[in-house]
């Protein structure tokens, strides 16, 4: 789990801390729709400059409940390359929150309305892969989906100072789960 003082080191401004716990909903089937139109917006923003966008995250994963937030997964050519795609992103409506040079150069755009978490990694990634074929897993795997939901909800209960503390805690669930996925457990 990251420190406070890495978390203060990658983000850009101020860490936000929690004001209340955290909030999940059961799937919404307009989360879908909301993506296609930040999918659409993010690809006029960059002109074609990316190589992928996808729909990340449990707001992804049709059945599962999650924090009404959609997480995006951007890849482009080098995600340190900033000025390639970050002007580009602020005028649609993103700000940069974060900037991990040590974690796959993984940088983080923020939206609020509506609210997007959009991860951008370079092409080639094994994080980006990471992300993509957990989202595979729970759509496929209900006995999963279900765990990994109850794991949320018991989470969700209890309080965090930080975002990130709440998700850095369902490390475990999510490791039992690429386990089930490298010993091919249906």
């Amino acid at each position: 789990m990251p420190s406070d003082e890495y978390l203060k080191a990658v983000t850009i401004g101020n860490v936000e801390e929690l004001k209340e716990k955290v909030t999940l909903c059961e799937y919404n089937n307009m989360w879908a729709e909301l993506f296609q139109k930040e999918q659409d917006k993010i690809g006029k923003a960059l002109k074609g400059n990316f190589i992928s966008i996808e729909h990340v995250g449990s707001t992804s994963v049709p059945g599962l409940c999650a924090k009404p937030i959609l997480d995006i997964l951007l890849l482009v050519r080098d995600s340190r390359d900033e000025f390639m795609y970050v002007p580009a992103l602020e005028k649609a409506g993103y700000v940069l929150k974060i900037r991990e040079p040590e974690w796959y150069e993984h940088r983080m755009m923020k939206k609020f309305s509506p609210e997007v978490n959009l991860h951008v990694f370079s092409k080639g990634c094994v994080e980006a892969d990471r992300m993509i074929a957990f989202r595979n897993r729970l759509r496929t795997h209900e006995k999963d989906r279900e765990q990994y939901a109850s794991v949320k909800r018991n989470l969700a209960e209890k309080s965090w100072k930080y975002m990130q503390n709440y998700a850095d805690a369902k490390s475990e669930i999510v490791a039992e789960i690429f386990q089930h996925m490298k010993d091919n457990i249906v």
